[in-house]
């Protein structure tokens, strides 16, 4: 069997994702740090995002693309449910959380905390005042979808959360996120219970 290779950087909240994947299927992987639009992202991803997958002769980029085909392949440990509303469930949530969530947590709340600051410069205060109320009232959804389960959909443990938590992590690196998710007493306890998992753990960025 062919090793699997993750070619992406270890901070991205995508690229832990699918790292989280592999460690909940116990699969053995490498990563290889790569910035996107570098060589083999833009080799495999026809926009040079990352993560991208080599295993073998297969390459895939897309985190919901990757994910499905480690499903495929490797059934044991499964990250997406049979039942048919369940893995409906589930999919909708990884598609909130990798469209709308990491574009307001991440994009437009992050970002512009950790761009200037890795220039040696201040935050882009208009960007994060900006991108707070949007914020706020996705933690406030967050907060409503984790509260009577502990999980986005299922009622377990999915590749939804995979994809949801490694978003909260960098979000509450910073104040005002940080704040919002400790003033959300379901989702606040979904991270605080999740975040102890062995999958959470082994891929924590070294800055962590």
């Amino acid at each position: 069997m062919p090793g699997i290779e993750l070619h992406g950087v270890a901070v991205s909240n995508f690229v832990r994702a699918v790292r989280m994947a592999l460690e909940e299927k116990k699969l053995a992987y490498e990563l290889f740090p790569c910035a996107p639009h570098s060589d083999v992202p833009k080799q495999i991803h026809p926009l040079g995002k990352i993560p991208v997958l080599r295993h073998g002769t297969v390459e895939l980029a897309e985190t919901r693309a990757i994910a499905g085909y480690l499903e495929s392949i490797f059934p044991a440990r499964p990250l997406f449910p049979d039942d048919p509303v369940e893995l409906a469930q589930t999919e909708q949530w990884i598609s909130i959380v990798n469209s709308a969530v990491d574009r307001t947590m991440i994009r437009d709340y992050v970002f512009p905390y950790h761009f200037p600051r890795s220039r040696g410069e201040e935050p882009d205060w208009v960007a994060i005042d900006a991108a707070l109320p949007s914020l706020r009232q996705q933690v406030s959804m967050l907060d409503a979808a984790v509260a009577e389960t502990g999980y986005l959909a299922a009622g377990r443990f999915t590749y939804a959360d995979c994809a949801l938590l490694p978003t909260l992590a960098a979000v509450r690196n910073f104040p005002e996120g940080a704040d919002a998710i400790a003033a959300a007493p379901a989702l606040n306890a979904y991270f605080e219970t999740h975040s102890q998992r062995p999958s959470f753990v082994a891929t924590a960025p070294e800055f962590a």
